[in-house]
């Protein structure tokens, strides 16, 4: 046995608090960091009625999230304390299935209650919060409809992946970790094609983007730096939220660039292509490979430490639960993992923060017009009532990009003489 109960219990009773903790200081020092001033790079953008609201539409989320996640940690706590997982176990086992379908019921249920406790706050959300801020364009109707879709896909691929684990860990000893990371690498590479090609048009609608100078100009780009791309779509994003954004998806001849609808009206052909500049830079400078890359070992050295925790009876007793099982074992190390976990996501948004100021220089620089991305960077921030001035400990926790007030200072920072060079 790797700890006791009492120590497991310790670990992620510690992790759970203390991260609740210095996530409430974040959000703390972030409303305080806010600035009632506009930033002067911004002056074009926003007016002073303007910036106020984004200000107070942060307020307003920051608030809505931490009575949510204080929500959600007490729900966890009574679950947890009051013996939840034991009587789950119980009652499923006592079904009489197989250990597969059991434990499809047993993570199914836990999932489903969650889904249900995070109902209302979702509702609120978008029909609340978006909507004060003129944001939702989602009615009742397709917010159901997606829900339920999304509990299908997830039901069905979920199903699939968690029987495929389950199997290997009941039936092929201890190189079951290496056979469910092979079996990982394979799922990921096909969600790579099924997502984009049949999930993502369940939920919108893909358009072409019709012949025009904004098609002309993106071909022409994507020629100039020798980025193949045949299929450039416009999403209808407009019928869900009025927010804008644009993103890159799929590998080799899946590969595709998506624009909003709403981005397409609201930014210049020159603006666009700076934007999308950005997204194949992405691709060119090999950030989404080496993303895949690290997730995949990531998920090769968990699945090793699954192996060496699962049956270790400290870790059932920690939960309350009497019999120790595969099923079960998965959902109480992913909380046991939590503190790594949390640390390596941490590492992987400052990668991902320094790849962001990269695909900046990558699409100042190929199309030359570096104040085209300043100012599509500008509205889309004005746009979306961003946040232009976060705490940098706020950063330092939640964000994958950096701020857009960094980005732009980058951006418009002059450019050192090459030594050896007069200037």
């Amino acid at each position: 046995m790797f700890f006791s109960d009492q120590v497991i219990t310790i670990i992620i009773l510690s992790t759970l608090i203390i991260g609740y903790l210095v996530n409430s200081l974040a959000d703390f020092l972030n409303i305080k960091h806010l600035n009632p001033q506009l930033p002067d790079e911004f002056s074009d953008v926003y007016d002073r009625a303007k910036y106020e609201r984004s200000q107070h539409y942060l307020k307003v989320n920051t608030r809505f999230g931490f009575i949510t996640a204080s929500f959600d940690l007490i729900i966890l706590l009574i679950f947890w304390f009051g013996g939840g997982f034991g009587i789950l176990d119980t009652f499923v086992r006592g079904l009489g299935q197989n250990a597969i379908i059991t434990g499809l019921l047993f993570t199914g249920i836990l999932l489903f209650l969650k889904l249900l406790l995070s109902l209302p706050f979702n509702l609120y959300a978008t029909f609340v919060i978006e909507e004060n801020f003129g944001f939702n364009k989602i009615g009742p109707g397709l917010f159901f409809t997606d829900l339920i879709k999304s509990i299908l896909l997830a039901t069905a691929l979920g199903s699939i992946f968690l029987s495929l684990i389950l199997w290997f860990f009941e039936s092929c000893g201890p190189l079951a970790w290496l056979y469910c990371w092979m079996a990982s690498i394979l799922f990921i590479m096909a969600i790579q094609y099924i997502v984009p090609t049949w999930i993502m048009p369940l939920f919108n609608k893909f358009t072409p983007l019709e012949q025009g100078p904004l098609k002309e100009a993106i071909l022409r780009y994507a020629a100039s730096i020798d980025f193949s791309l045949s299929h450039i779509f416009v999403m209808d994003g407009s019928k869900r939220s009025g927010k804008s954004n644009a993103f890159f998806t799929g590998f080799g001849k899946n590969k595709r660039i998506v624009l909003f609808d709403t981005l397409i009206n609201q930014q210049s052909v020159g603006e666009l292509v700076s934007v999308l500049a950005h997204e194949m830079g992405h691709f060119k400078k090999k950030h989404i490979i080496k993303r895949l890359v690290v997730s995949i070992l990531q998920m090769g050295i968990i699945f090793f430490l699954i192996s060496l925790f699962i049956s270790q009876e400290g870790l059932f007793h920690a939960f309350f639960v009497d019999n120790v099982s595969v099923y079960a074992g998965l959902i109480f190390f992913g909380m046991l993992f939590s503190p790594i976990d949390m640390f390596l996501s941490l590492i992987m948004q400052i990668s991902s923060r320094r790849d962001e100021y990269e695909a900046d220089r990558f699409a100042a620089q190929t199309t030359r017009a570096p104040h085209s991305l300043v100012t599509a960077l500008k509205q889309l921030s004005a746009h979306n009532l961003a946040n232009l001035t976060p705490h940098p400990f706020y950063v330092f926790l939640n964000y994958s990009h950096p701020p857009v007030l960094e980005r732009i200072r980058a951006l418009e920072k002059p450019k050192e003489p090459t030594k050896g060079v007069a200037p």
